[in-house]
């Protein structure tokens, strides 16, 4: 398991397993990885839980306008 760093490895972002959230959302669309970190790290991080779950909403909002607009110009 990987010794804690909050600038390169904060702790909040590594499960006990030693998966680090990182390492699972580097190839995904921007939008749709930020949703996953903020579940991740919800209740581990000092931040509100809430917050976290409700900025992963917005994120997957977002992805999806993105994913629509992409759909549309398709069908043009």
């Amino acid at each position: 398991m990987r010794k804690h760093d909050p600038i390169n490895h904060p702790s909040h972002y590594i499960l006990k397993s030693g998966i680090e959230c990182k390492d699972v959302i580097e190839d995904m669309p921007y939008f749709q990885g930020a949703a996953i970190k903020y579940v991740w790290r919800c209740g581990l991080k000092s931040s509100d839980a809430i917050e976290d779950l409700r900025k992963a909403i917005k994120c997957i909002e977002i992805e999806i306008e993105r994913r629509q607009k992409q759909c549309e110009k398709l069908t043009r």
